[in-house]
């Protein structure tokens, strides 16, 4: 006998991939629930089942987003490399997923505009950011005790890194003719990289 299909779970998704959809077309305050509701071919009611607002969906669609990242740096983080090797790969895949990521970039920093008004909008971010710092600063340690990189603090280098990506991709934002997301992107993670070698 087959397992069965989270049938909620599909519905959720076929839901958040409308909203991207209307958001990146109307702007997240614009859209309507009735929107959503429509570009997901469901009724207002069905839509209220699973989401109680958009900011429930944009807080869904970016944990998916996130939850996918993580685990590819969950699969870096025990892996037997070198800890120089670990941060190159997880430089690659994340540049190599930001083709995923361009279509919602301006949705999430039009959501991050409400990040100061709205409680479980910080806490989601807050989560975000602590997996992270959870993750790649034992890869950075490892490095450090490994006398492959040259560092005090491998939290301070975390947030370094941090920095580069979200910095790259919010100036792309603002000037997408100038700012080459992934060319820029590398250049950044090269330096740091070159940086930190003992």
């Amino acid at each position: 006998m087959s397992p069965k299909t989270d049938l909620s779970e599909e519905r959720r998704e076929q839901i958040t991939e409308a909203a991207t959809k209307v958001f990146a077309e109307k702007g997240f305050d614009k859209a309507r629930m009735t929107d959503i509701a429509e570009e997901a071919e469901l009724s207002k009611g069905a839509l209220y089942l699973y989401f109680k607002n958009k900011d429930a969906i944009i807080t869904h669609l970016l944990g998916k987003l996130f939850e996918r990242e993580f685990a590819d740096l969950l699969l870096l983080k025990d892996a037997p490399r070198p800890a120089s090797e670990k941060l190159l790969l997880f430089t690659e895949e994340m540049i190599a997923g930001m083709q995923n990521w361009t279509k919602l970039i301006p949705i999430m920093y039009e959501f991050l505009g409400r990040l100061f008004r709205q409680n479980a909008v910080q806490k989601a971010f807050k989560t975000y950011l602590h997996t992270y710092f959870n993750l790649i600063t034992p890869i950075i340690q490892d490095g450090i005790d490994a006398e492959e990189f040259r560092a005090n603090n491998a939290k301070d280098v975390a947030i370094t890194i941090g920095a580069i990506f979200e910095g790259t991709i919010l100036l792309w934002v603002y000037d997408p003719e100038t700012v080459d997301l992934e060319r820029n992107l590398q250049s950044g993670m090269d330096l740091v990289l070159e940086g930190l070698k003992a």
